[in-house]
């Protein structure tokens, strides 16, 4: 019966130490070091929380730069809305899919080259994807432009300015998903 009491304190002491202490001592640290991030990233306009840098939402309006396709589109505002498609590459559910979102993308974006980034028309792992390639985001310029009434290269320099350099040679660029393209004087509901 000896053993009975320091193993009753120590798991007490642990409990205190692992479900309290800790993660009040990394809570605190995230909000002095990080407090953007530790807060969700939140984008604000006019003082409204309009979304998340981290959480890409479903733009459908022709001036917005649009993500990868999303699983959960339906519920993307909801951040506990996550997960994959989940089919197979064998599978002729996914060809169909991808087959309907190229043909989508070249009727919305007309002057566009035919060949569709890959990622515009593939689902990501967590579906909640907020940044795009420079060659998606690029590929989209010509509809962004025009629907903004705004030259190709401003629209490409924005684009330009948004792309994130690389962290190394096992990362790629990003542009960001929202940029000043999307949250630009006169930016249209959507």
């Amino acid at each position: 019966m000896s053993f009975i009491r320091p193993a009753v304190v120590l798991f007490i002491l642990l409990t205190l130490l692992t479900g309290g202490l800790y993660p009040l001592l990394t809570t605190a640290l995230g909000q002095w070091w990080f407090p953007q991030q530790a807060n969700g990233s939140l984008l604000r306009i006019d003082g409204e929380v309009r979304g998340s840098s981290l959480i890409g939402q479903n733009f459908t309006a022709a001036g917005y730069f649009q993500g990868r396709p999303s699983a959960i589109a339906q519920t993307v505002d909801s951040p506990l809305a996550s997960g994959g498609s989940n089919l197979a590459a064998s599978n002729p559910a996914l060809d169909k899919a991808i087959g309907e979102r190229v043909e989508a993308l070249r009727r919305a974006n007309p002057d566009a080259s035919p060949r569709v980034p890959v990622e515009l028309v593939t689902t990501s792992a967590s579906g909640l994807d907020n940044g795009l390639t420079p060659a998606a985001a690029l590929w989209q310029v010509p509809r962004i432009a025009k629907a903004r009434r705004l030259s190709a290269e401003q629209v490409t320099r924005l684009v330009n300015e948004a792309t994130q350099k690389t962290a190394g040679q096992f990362s790629r660029p990003t542009c960001g998903k929202y940029t000043a393209a999307e949250y630009g004087a006169g930016c249209p509901e959507g």
